[in-house]
């Protein structure tokens, strides 16, 4: 096996992450992998599918004919999930209520870690999630976890939303996010917790490029 550099970054929803993932892995020259979106993908596939969640054969056989598939189209990086581009309809508000119910069904995450323990032992990668220091990279040299207030994450998502041109309400949308928390922290299957060895980083009171800059200076020396 290749010795490969491996990132892990984790955190709840709305740190930041991938923002700041998808800036340093560029400026590391790494493959930026976004396991939040794998997980968003076949949440989505099975609302598409109309298979419900909790019919494990059904949920086994979509996880058995899907294909994911990173790529990069003018500098933005896009998943395809069974040929179709699915890089903006993953984000609805839709699957974002549903994803951590599918995260949580154990073969779901197996089929995932599977493949993303596959691609981190052939290329250098930076990965983002909520159980990448615990559970997927638990080797990985360098291990970040990206925390805000609640207020602030909620704040974040509600500007990125707007520009996006989705109207929602900011107090609902951190209602939300403080239930994903709940969901994520207690779930049975790997849950979101800070890795002993890695490094908290709380960003409330700092700009995104005081977050990449702190970050990649911490990996780059």
């Amino acid at each position: 096996m290749k010795n490969t550099l491996q990132i892990a970054i984790d955190g709840p929803a709305g740190a930041g992450k991938s923002s700041v993932a998808k800036v340093l892995a560029k400026r590391l020259n790494c493959i930026y992998l976004d396991t939040g979106a794998m997980y968003r993908a076949v949440t989505w596939l099975a609302m598409q599918q109309q298979v419900p969640f909790d019919d494990l054969t059904g949920m086994d056989q979509l996880l058995k004919n899907l294909q994911l598939e990173f790529r990069e189209e003018d500098g933005v990086q896009h998943l395809y999930c069974n040929g179709m581009d699915v890089t903006e309809a993953i984000r609805s508000t839709e699957v974002s209520a549903n994803v951590s119910a599918v995260a949580m069904i154990p073969l779901v995450r197996e089929a995932m870690v599977a493949q993303q323990q596959k691609i981190a032992a052939d290329c250098d990668v930076l990965m983002d999630g909520r159980d990448i220091g615990t559970t997927v990279l638990p080797d990985a040299r360098y291990k970040f976890f990206l925390t805000a207030s609640l207020e602030e994450r909620a704040r974040r998502r509600y500007l990125e939303l707007q520009q996006k041109g989705v109207s929602v309400d900011l107090e609902q949308l951190q209602r939300d996010i403080a239930l994903r928390d709940q969901k994520d922290s207690q779930r049975e299957v790997s849950p979101l917790v800070q890795a002993p060895d890695a490094e908290l980083i709380d960003t409330s009171h700092m700009t995104f490029d005081e977050v990449v800059e702190k970050l990649f200076h911490k990996i780059a020396k």
